[in-house]
């Protein structure tokens, strides 16, 4: 794709993700038409208000997935898929409506893509879908317990995805583990960031876990390069359709792990962990061995240590302070309980049009 002047279509583009894929994709293909479509539950979520990430778009479409058409999609040569209703406590309020934006929708639209002509589709998964994973990592071959709505949202839209998969029609689902790392709509919901910014405002990290469970972590910047490697892969590698762990081995990390290396890095900041807590069946370590193998220039490059740094950063650029960000604009759920209280979306998620 490098040079060329293709189209990427991007669902979802106006969340925690997509910004920072856009700033990716705008560097690597320069000459690439980008268009963005998102229904914009998010769009005002800004850690700062100095550049609107979606100006590096050629053309950004307000719309649901759940409605969109097939016009979008004319002379499109790729999709990447992040529209989702986007963790667990937001879908097990929005059951229903989670299957029907994470699965549904995303089956559709592929199906639409691939009536139009593009040829390449890159499906945000989850490596939520293995469950509870004891015996040790999990690789793409192992048996699959989804949990949550999520997990199981995310799981039906990978099936239904590899039906329409072929030779002309490439399919790529990267199963990513715990997103985490500084972005314009950077979200606190989310263990990694949620204990930084505790550290900050609060002076202290509490894991309310024993802090046993594992996390395979992933830096927003690296799931943004491996949704390039997606959208270029060819069959040879990997096949027509492949789901693959998008990581690296040595990022499975125990929360108290997480915890501990962000009380090191924010100065003043205690840790505590709740040893007599029960345990958390949220907990399994994946191997990344096939997606090392398969996309060799495309391994994460973030660690640990960088991205609760580039998070403190990000966050004390902004003055960030606020003991109570728990209930603010940067936690997804909070914001749509604010719209569903004020009358502006409908129970089933659409807004309300007047």
């Amino acid at each position: 794709m490098e040079g060329l002047e293709v189209k990427i279509i991007i669902t979802g583009n106006m969340g925690y993700i997509g910004p920072v894929l856009v700033k990716r994709l705008r560097r690597s293909f320069p000459d690439a038409t980008l268009v963005g479509i998102d229904t914009c539950f998010f769009g005002h979520c800004l850690a700062r208000p100095h550049m609107l990430p979606e100006s590096r778009l050629d053309q950004q479409i307000i719309a649901d997935v759940r409605e969109v058409g097939p016009e979008v999609f004319e002379g499109a040569d790729a999709l990447i898929q992040l529209s989702a209703i986007s963790n667990d406590p937001m879908g097990e309020l929005f059951e229903t409506q989670t299957d029907e934006v994470n699965h549904q929708a995303c089956v559709t639209l592929a199906g639409l893509a691939k009536q139009a002509g593009v040829r390449r589709v890159v499906f945000a998964s989850s490596c939520s879908v293995y469950g509870f994973a004891e015996g040790g990592p999990r690789t793409e071959s192992d048996e699959l317990d989804p949990l949550t709505a999520y997990a199981r949202s995310k799981l039906a839209g990978e099936e239904n995805l590899e039906k329409l998969a072929d030779d002309d029609f490439i399919v790529t689902c990267l199963r990513y583990g715990t997103a985490c790392g500084m972005s314009p709509r950077i979200r606190l919901d989310l263990v990694l960031n949620d204990f930084v910014a505790a550290a900050l405002a609060c002076n202290e990290v509490q894991v309310l876990s024993d802090g046993s469970p594992w996390r395979p972590l992933i830096d927003v910047k690296d799931m943004a390069l491996a949704m390039e490697w997606g959208i270029q892969r060819d069959s040879a590698s990997g096949g027509s359709f492949l789901a693959v762990n998008v990581g690296r081995n040595g990022s499975n990390y125990q929360v108290r792990e997480i915890a501990e290396t962000v009380g090191e890095l924010v100065p003043g900041a205690s840790v505590s962990i709740n040893t007599d807590a029960q345990p958390d069946r949220r907990s399994y370590q994946v191997d990344f061995g096939l997606y090392k193998e398969l996309a060799p220039d495309h391994l994460p490059q973030v660690d640990l240590r960088q991205s609760i740094s580039e998070v403190i950063e990000g966050l004390t650029a902004i003055g960030f302070s606020d003991a109570n960000f728990r209930e603010s604009n940067f936690i997804r759920l909070k914001v749509l309980a604010g719209y569903l209280d004020q009358g502006m979306l409908s129970d089933d998620l659409y807004w309300i049009r007047k």
